[in-house]
């Protein structure tokens, strides 16, 4: 049986029909970019302190004495999570007595805070730890949320690849986009931390699996010279795109439930694309559904101008398809020989130091020392020229030494970061762009090595 690259020569690498796919596809990555590190800003934790009602009757000394001071980063700054027994301060109002004149304040009692969190408005003006007082005891629940999208990203990673052999890579690629963007719009309505947290747990597994759809939708049908232009160039510049906007809409619209309905809108425009991409050939032709497959052939014979020959799916090339028997294979195979175990045992140690990495970094942005807008904008900016090294590399290198110099230089820059001083930003914020272009490097490396060469 002819290789279906040979079958389809005819069509060329480049035409108006593998132009089309090649963007559609890229353009439907873009909620992808802002979708899964919106908690960066959703979850934001502003500076914040004890609440004291304003019926209690505490002169105006007392009520700016009423939290204690802590050490934080080498500087006295008042508690997050305890303040002076309220009680006691009461009493000394009353008395006339003036803080730290006429009483020590180190010697008073102090307790947890009782009547909730004054939170600073000025970086966020909500996020769903001041809406849910996700602080001090409950401090773990933001970061949970997080961890909870990827458990779904993790799902979707296994269940993604054996749905859209099943079902049909477009299929499963718009079921996936309609599953994240419909949870993802029921999560502005949250009333929870515990509903918010399970809807963004699906929304990860829906994002994951309409990613891995659109990558292996993309690579069969676009020819073998632009495979990895599409990988590089194509879905990460658009997922680069989509991160862009995160911080854009994010510092315009700083209500966090008014930016994730902003967020989850441009996963509509994505429905026209419906009746424009088309489902793989390769895929149809596996099914046994020849005629299909031929029919979409033909469709982009006629969009890049060029006429098909008469027999596209030769008859003798069907009958060596319906005469062998369809293999089917399992996560098993994985671990069935030797050497295939090796190197699937590397490849998820890879891949999951890459990850720990990049969303590592990508996550912490809010940690960083200036504006966390800018910040986070800088992290997406940086990611486009390391998908054009990368797609350089992957050109003129192998895989190999491709992927170990971008271990090599994302490792170092992690460990040379923790000796900047925190007074020098500006040498902080190099160091940690350099080191995002290595995790960035060694993910395309790593991607393109496992699904493009097998």
């Amino acid at each position: 049986m002819r290789d279906y690259d040979e079958v389809t020569a005819f069509l060329g690498e480049w035409g108006r029909f593998q132009r089309l796919v090649f963007f559609l596809l890229s353009a439907s990555i873009i909620p992808n970019g802002f979708n899964g590190l919106s908690i960066v800003f959703m979850a934001g934790t502003p500076e914040h302190r004890c609440a004291v009602p304003s019926g209690a009757n505490l002169s105006e000394e007392w009520l700016n004495a009423s939290i204690p001071l802590e050490l934080r980063g080498g500087q006295a700054v008042p508690s997050r999570c305890r303040r002076y027994r309220l009680a006691a301060l009461v009493n000394l109002s009353a008395l006339g007595l003036r803080p730290g004149s006429d009483v020590e304040l180190e010697s008073l009692e102090q307790e947890p805070c009782r009547d909730g969190w004054e939170y600073s408005r000025d970086v966020y003006h909500s996020t769903i730890v001041t809406e849910w007082n996700l602080v001090c005891d409950n401090d773990w629940k933001g970061p949970l949320s997080t961890s909870l999208f990827f458990v779904g990203v993790l799902l979707g990673s296994f269940i993604s690849g054996q749905l859209s052999d099943k079902f049909g890579r477009k299929n499963v690629l718009f079921a996936t986009l309609a599953m994240q963007t419909g949870f993802s719009f029921i999560q502005v309505f949250s009333t929870s931390w515990e509903m918010f947290s399970v809807l963004f747990m699906l929304v990860g597994m829906g994002q994951i699996s309409n990613y891995v759809a659109a990558f292996v939708l993309g690579t069969e049908i676009l020819g073998q010279s632009i495979r990895v232009l599409f990988c590089t160039l194509g879905v990460c510049i658009f997922y680069a795109f989509g991160y862009m906007l995160l911080p854009l809409f994010a510092y315009f619209i700083r209500d966090w439930r008014m930016l994730l309905l902003a967020l989850t809108l441009p996963g509509l425009l994505c429905i026209p694309l419906w009746w424009v991409i088309p489902e793989s050939p390769r895929w149809l032709i596996s099914q046994g559904r020849f005629q299909e497959a031929e029919d979409i052939i033909r469709k982009a014979a006629k969009m890049n101008g060029i006429t098909a020959p008469d027999v596209i799916l030769h008859p003798s090339d069907l009958q060596d398809l319906n005469s062998q028997k369809q293999q089917t294979y399992t996560i098993l195979d994985l671990v069935r020989t030797r050497n295939i175990l090796t190197i699937t045992i590397m490849s998820v140690i890879i891949w999951m130091i890459i990850s720990v990495g990049y969303f590592g970094l990508s996550l912490d942005t809010p940690n960083l020392h200036g504006d966390v807008y800018v910040n986070c904008f800088l992290s997406a900016v940086i990611e486009v020229p390391a998908y054009i090294i990368s797609w350089l590399l992957l050109r003129n290198l192998p895989r190999r030494y491709s992927m170990a110099a971008a271990l090599f230089l994302g490792g170092c820059v992690l460990l040379f970061i923790q000796l900047v001083p925190s007074r020098m930003q500006s040498y902080s914020s190099t160091v940690y762009s350099a080191g995002d272009v290595g995790e960035i490097w060694d993910h395309i490396c790593l991607c393109n090595s496992l699904c493009l060469h097998g």
